[in-house]
C-alpha cells in the first residue's frame, strides 16, 4: 500500500513539475514575443491579464493533449462560467430569433416613449466569446442609455465558418426590426453595435441592411476596434502593435483564417501579404493603403512594403477575402453612401487600430457623419475590463461611457 501511495505522489509531482514547466516555458515564450509599450496605463494589470490568458490556453492544450477536450472548448468554459445576479434595474431574458439565441436587456423603469434599441455583436476572434461573457457589458449599455438592448449568440468558428456568424446576425436583426413593437422600441431609433469580431459583424450587417425598403432604417452603427480587411496584415498599426496584447498581429490573421477556413493553412502566406494577387491589391489600394492613414500615426516606426504576388493556390483558399460581408472596408461607394450615423472606437496599442481608421476616411468620403473617440493610452480588449474590479483600466470605462 505504502509503495503505490509513493508511485502516486511520485507521479502527482512530476506532472505537476512538468505542467509549471509548460505554464513557465509558455509564458516565457510570450514574454519575449510581447511588448507592453510605455503609453499604456497600469502596464502591470495588462501583464497579469495577459499571464491569465497564456495560463488558461496552456491548461487547455494539456486537457487536449490527453483527450479529455478540445483546447477551444476549455477556453471557452473558462471565459463564461462567470455567473451574475438578478439585475435590480433590468429584465432580462434568453429568447430564440428564428435559430440564433439571443438574451433581451429591457429598462424596467417606465418611460413615457418608445425606447432606443441596440443590436449587440460580442466579440472573440469569431472563435471565442458568448452571450454570458458579454453579460455585464450589455447589461451596462441597458442601463446606462435605457436601451433595450439584444444580445446575439451566433455561431462560433471554426465549427461554423463564414458566412454562419454573419448570417446569424443579420437574421437576428431582420427579426427584431420585424417585432420592434413587441418591446415598445422606436422604430427610427435602432443601432447595430460591436466590438472586434463584433465590429466586423455590425458593418457588415448594416452594409447589408443600408438599402432595404421593407425594414426601419438603422439609426447608426458602433464599432468597437473593429477588424474590417485581410489585405493587409502590415499597415503601419499592425507593424507597430505586432506583440501587445491582448492580440498580436499573428493571432488577429489566425482568427480571420478560423473563421473563413475553419483551419489557419496559409497563415504565414497570409502574413507576410502573399495570399492576394498584386492586381487586386491595387484595385482596393484606394481604400486599403497606408497612405491613407495620418502621418502621425506613423512615427512610432513604420516601414513601407513591396507588394508580393501570390500563386492561384494560394488565392483560391482566401479568395473570399474580397466579399464585404467578411471584408466590410471593401463595399462598393454606393454602399457606403446610404450608411447611417457611425460611431468608431480605436486605440493607439492595437493591431486593428488603422482598419478604424480607414473606415472613418470612407464614410467621411462618401458623407457619412462619424464621431471618432480613439483611445491614446488603449490596448485591443480594454472596454471588456471596464468592471474587473482590480484589474480594469480607467481608459475602458472612459471608452464605454462615451459608446454609452
Amino acid at each position: 500500500m505504502a509503495a503505490v501511495v509513493t508511485v502516486l505522489v511520485l507521479f502527482l509531482v512530476g506532472f505537476l513539475a512538468g505542467f509549471m514547466l509548460l505554464v513557465i516555458g509558455a509564458i516565457n515564450f510570450d514574454f519575449s514575443n510581447s511588448e507592453i509599450p510605455p503609453g499604456v496605463n497600469q502596464p502591470a494589470k495588462l501583464r497579469i491579464i495577459h499571464i491569465i490568458l497564456i495560463c488558461t490556453a496552456v491548461v487547455g492544450k494539456i486537457l487536449e493533449n490527453i483527450g479529455i477536450c478540445s483546447q477551444v472548448s476549455f477556453v471557452r468554459y473558462m471565459q463564461g462560467r462567470k455567473t451574475l445576479q438578478a439585475d435590480p434595474k433590468l429584465f432580462i431574458k434568453d429568447l430564440w430569433f428564428e435559430k440564433v439565441p439571443v438574451r433581451i436587456y429591457q429598462p424596467k423603469t417606465p418611460s413615457a416613449s418608445q425606447r432606443r434599441g441596440v443590436m449587440f455583436f460580442h466579440g472573440g476572434g469569431w472563435v471565442f466569446g458568448s452571450l454570458e461573457t458579454y453579460e455585464e457589458l450589455c447589461r451596462f449599455i441597458a442601463r446606462e442609455s435605457e436601451s433595450v438592448v439584444v444580445s446575439v449568440g451566433y455561431r462560433l468558428a471554426p465549427e461554423h465558418k463564414y458566412p454562419a456568424a454573419y448570417e446569424d446576425c443579420l437574421s437576428a436583426t431582420q427579426h427584431f426590426l420585424q417585432h420592434l413593437q413587441h418591446y415598445a422600441v422606436d422604430p427610427a431609433r435602432v443601432t447595430v453595435c460591436g466590438d472586434s469580431a463584433g465590429g466586423n459583424l455590425a458593418a457588415a450587417v448594416s452594409q447589408t441592411l443600408a438599402g432595404r425598403s421593407d425594414l426601419p432604417r438603422l439609426r447608426a452603427q458602433i464599432l468597437i476596434y473593429p477588424g474590417l480587411q485581410a489585405l493587409d496584415f502590415n499597415l503601419p498599426s499592425y507593424q507597430q502593435n505586432r506583440g501587445v496584447p491582448l492580440l498580436f498581429r499573428e493571432r488577429a490573421a489566425f482568427y480571420m483564417l478560423q473563421y473563413l477556413n475553419g483551419n489557419a493553412t496559409k497563415l504565414e502566406e497570409v502574413l507576410e501579404g502573399s495570399h492576394i494577387p498584386v492586381d487586386i491589391k491595387l484595385k482596393y489600394a484606394k481604400w486599403v493603403s497606408p497612405d491613407n492613414i495620418p502621418e502621425e500615426f506613423k512615427v512610432r516606426g513604420y516601414k513601407p512594403r513591396v507588394l508580393f504576388d501570390c500563386t492561384t493556390e494560394v488565392f483560391e483558399t482566401v479568395k473570399r477575402f474580397c466579399e464585404p460581408t467578411l471584408c466590410p472596408l471593401l463595399a462598393e461607394d454606393a454602399i457606403i453612401q446610404q450608411l447611417p450615423e457611425s460611431f468608431i472606437l480605436t486605440c493607439e496599442y492595437d493591431v486593428l487600430r488603422d482598419d478604424g481608421l480607414l473606415y472613418k476616411k470612407r464614410l467621411e468620403d462618401n458623407g457619412v457623419p462619424v464621431t471618432w473617440y480613439h483611445l491614446e493610452d488603449g490596448f485591443h480588449g480594454i472596454i471588456n475590463s471596464f468592471n474587473s474590479d482590480w484589474l480594469s483600466f480607467p481608459a475602458g470605462k472612459r471608452g464605454l461611457d462615451n459608446i454609452a
